[in-house]
């Protein structure tokens, strides 16, 4: 009886750090930025736009994605939703009315990094959840990747 009771334990522990290990965070969220952005810099916007836009890619990692939007609200490229690259999203709200983008373009115009709160559904997940989303601001465009958070 100790015996299953303990390997009970085992399991719902190895499934809590395995659940744990899902879910992408903030340090990691930062440094998928300075990868796409130092990517950028070095092999330019076609081939960088290109393997953010890839969903296998170098810029995917479970629930952390890198996008990139203009400063007119414009996705430029997005690693989690591909329908949205070419669309001005400035007038997209999360599920508590919050235009995210318009602000997050407004944050982008006055700091060269920043953190960004609101709501959005998690491609793991399939959840809305709290989101905070690093971006930086390089050659009038706004490179980011969010964290998410029940």
């Amino acid at each position: 009886m100790k015996k299953a009771v303990a390997a009970c334990v085992a399991v719902f522990m190895f499934a809590c750090i395995a659940l744990a290990q899902q879910n992408g965070t903030k340090d990691e969220a930062v440094a998928l930025v300075k990868k796409a952005v130092a990517q950028y810099k070095s092999a330019g916007k076609d081939k960088t736009f290109a393997d953010i836009n890839d969903p296998k890619g170098p810029f995917v990692d479970r629930d952390l994605y890198v996008v990139v939007y203009d400063m007119d609200g414009n996705c430029l490229a997005h690693g989690a939703n591909a329908k949205q690259i070419g669309k001005n999203l400035m007038e997209l709200r999360d599920p508590d009315g919050k235009f995210f983008v318009k602000e997050r373009v407004e944050l982008g115009k006055t700091k060269s990094s920043f953190w960004q709160d609101y709501k959005f559904v998690n491609p793991v997940s399939k959840q809305i959840e709290n989101k905070s989303m690093y971006m930086e601001a390089v050659d009038g465009m706004l490179f980011g990747c969010g964290v998410y958070s029940k």
